[in-house]
């Protein structure tokens, strides 16, 4: 039976590779306010730059630093063994398959959502899908027995791509946090900018210097709104309204759910407009997204300040 992601994932530890890892946190100038907000019925988190740390601040499909692609191709190629199927053409195989994914990459981009104030999400395993497909055509064999299917490769090839790109890591006290708050009555879910592997990217982070709780008790798999699935990213507004839609269904309203991110303009501010209430999250400068004057603002200022994550209980009446 081929393995599902988080064995592949596990597998991978086994492996001779060497990650990239988040650079130490760099704390953000500014004073926490985390007073009780009273009848918080849910919380929704982001995750990358919030419960889950990662180079650069946020997920990129793109690197503007090429040498990092170039890694990331190199280790790519030779792990899944590609270079045979690729066309022998001038230069170097990572440049070769780092053109191709690049044009596959601005084709999905350009596709668009065709509306307004929505912003489309590329799905980072459709992504391989397609250039593992040419490959295909050229001879390319995929072990169906050890990765599954075509579309169940992509997403494994995705997952250690990007895993060679920027390093993750979970935040400071976020296991603690997460089980807390599961163990309350409350809901929990994320809603967030995420690819196939953000999940398993995440509960590997929270699990290896804690123990979790089964995934259906640390995460309502009911609400959880991620973008890969979607295909819109913040600041999308039906990215937020797809989640509270599924909140009311259990008479959640949106002034009961506390939703918590790094990012004010592009995340916060939409889920104030839609009626949830804001806790922004200052505790790393490489993920925090705010100026004084956006904190200010009537319209985008959050209604708790968190500088560690731990007092994200203390908001919630818990500690």
């Amino acid at each position: 039976m081929p393995q599902t992601l988080m064995e592949f994932a596990k597998w991978l530890d086994g492996q001779d590779h060497t990650w990239p890892v988040p650079p130490p946190v760099e704390p953000v100038k500014a004073t926490a306010f985390a007073k009780p907000l009273k009848g918080i019925a849910a919380v929704t988190w982001s995750v990358y730059g919030t419960v889950l740390r990662i180079s650069d601040g946020c997920l990129q499909l793109d690197h503007p630093q090429k040498v990092r692609m170039q890694v990331a191709m190199e280790k790519t190629i030779k792990a899944f063994n590609m270079w045979h199927s690729m066309s022998r053409k001038p230069g170097a195989a990572w440049q070769y398959l780092y053109d191709q994914y690049r044009e596959c990459l601005e084709l999905k981009q350009m596709a668009g959502t065709g509306r307004t104030g929505h912003f489309p999400q590329v799905n980072a395993a459709d992504l391989w899908q397609t250039l593992i497909g040419r490959l295909v055509q050229n001879e390319y064999e995929i072990d169906e027995d050890f990765y599954g299917d075509e579309n169940q490769f992509a997403e494994k090839v995705a997952f250690f791509f990007h895993q060679s790109l920027q390093g993750v890591a979970a935040a400071e006290g976020a296991a603690g946090v997460l089980t807390t708050i599961a163990g309350s009555g409350r809901r929990q879910t994320l809603l967030a900018d995420a690819q196939p592997f953000t999940l398993v990217q995440l509960l590997r982070g929270l699990g290896r210097n804690a123990t979790l709780p089964p995934l259906g008790e640390l995460l309502d798999a009911d609400a959880m709104t991620l973008s890969c699935q979607l295909g819109l990213r913040k600041p999308s507004p039906p990215l937020y309204q797809a989640c509270l839609d599924r909140l009311a269904e259990d008479g959640i309203e949106p002034s009961e759910v506390l939703h918590v991110g790094s990012r004010l303009r592009d995340d916060l501010a939409v889920a104030k407009k839609l009626g949830m209430k804001t806790a922004l999250y200052a505790g790393d400068s490489a993920s925090f997204e705010a100026s004084k004057e956006e904190v200010r603002d009537p319209d985008m200022r959050p209604d708790r300040l968190l500088t560690e994550l731990t007092q994200v209980l203390t908001v919630l009446g818990l500690e």
